[in-house]
């Protein structure tokens, strides 16, 4: 949706950094159209874990009532560029307003502050496309479809190739854990970074991962599958409302053959179910990638996610992995030793944003 600057007055709504974080969750917590990205428990774990200094844009009445978040992290890298981003390490987090009016406030506002601190650039992901801007949605594509109310509903809504594979995984010597402890989190983080690696992408800082599910609470936890027990794969979800997002996930080179991340995946449904949740958000995936590619497998419609940008210069950052200016560095990456990889990829990979 783009917005029009010119065709709304600001009466008695003005911008402030001053609201406590609870004000802004109740507010997010009832807005269409918001994330767990919005909440302020992913604003402070980012910014504890990665250094990047989360600046929260408010728009608020002469009351104090909020009508608009706009959450900011400060990304410096002098590898991938400074920018203003909303949200840090998210897929989603852009504008959350009430109305167009209030939109178009908080669009400028992130001008404003971005020329106030000297940062070349704003990148917001998901929400309205401020007037002006540039807005890429051909890149990336979203995945959600909805959590059934048993088993059986939900193997019967998976394409019937990709169900015989999640039935063989039923069937063979796996087991489920769902945990936060530290145990728990040492062996998700030993299979997220291995199976980045072999993507060829820099792991996350393991500080990361723990901030988040601190930060969260009840509200993020992992689930990991094992065989014979060794945990195989692992995925830390976050929950909100009424969805469940699985985030950061993996599989060992065991995983495939024994269908662990079938198992995985159709394991988090079932106890996303018991939580109450109806809506399984499968995340983000580059367009015409093999993730999109598995998730379409397991019934899933390809969304078109919308990102937009401004910049002083008007061109933008290049912080994906695929383009032609870091292709060498991937397969370089693929062939570090994973102790070397795990050492330098949180380096690096906290300076994406």
């Amino acid at each position: 949706m783009k917005m029009d600057a010119h065709a709304f007055a600001p009466e008695a709504l003005h911008i402030t950094h001053d609201v406590g974080d609870a004000a802004v969750d109740d507010f997010v917590a009832q807005m269409a159209g918001a994330t767990p990205f919005h909440r302020m428990a992913w604003g402070r774990a980012i910014e504890a874990a990665t250094g990047h200094k989360l600046h929260l844009l408010a728009l608020v009445d002469g009351a104090g009532a909020l009508h608009g978040v706009l959450p900011l992290h400060h990304v410096r890298s002098r590898l991938f560029g400074n920018a203003l981003v909303s949200a840090g390490f998210a897929v989603d987090g852009g504008i959350l307003a009430e109305d167009d009016r209030a939109a178009v406030m908080l669009g400028q506002a992130s001008v404003d502050l971005a020329t106030r601190l000297g940062v070349p650039a704003v990148e917001l992901r998901g929400g309205p496309t401020p007037d002006g801007w540039q807005s890429v949605s051909d890149a990336h594509v979203g995945f959600v479809g909805p959590i059934l109310a048993d088993d059986d509903a939900q193997l019967a809504a998976i394409p019937r190739k990709h169900r015989a594979e999640v039935r063989k995984a039923l069937a063979n010597d796996l087991t489920i854990s769902i945990g936060r402890d530290a145990a728990v989190r040492a062996a998700h983080y030993r299979i997220y970074a291995t199976s980045v690696r072999n993507l060829g992408t820099p792991v996350f800082p393991r500080a990361l991962f723990n901030a988040v599910l601190d930060n969260f609470g009840d509200d993020a936890d992992i689930l990991t599958i094992h065989h014979q027990g060794a945990a195989v794969a692992s995925v830390l979800s976050l929950y909100d409302q009424d969805s469940v997002y699985p985030f950061w996930g993996g599989g060992t080179q065991a995983a495939r053959g024994l269908r662990a991340n079938e198992m995985l995946y159709f394991a988090l449904m079932r106890h996303a179910r018991t939580r109450g949740c109806t809506r399984f958000d499968f995340g983000r995936s580059k367009v015409g990638s093999g993730p999109a590619a598995y998730k379409k497998n397991w019934g899933f419609d390809a969304m078109p996610l919308s990102y937009s940008h401004w910049s002083k210069d008007g061109g933008s950052r290049d912080i994906n992995p695929n383009s032609a200016k870091y292709r060498a560095m991937v397969t370089m990456w693929q062939r570090l030793p994973l102790p070397l990889a795990n050492f330098l990829g949180p380096l690096i990979a906290r300076q994406l944003g």
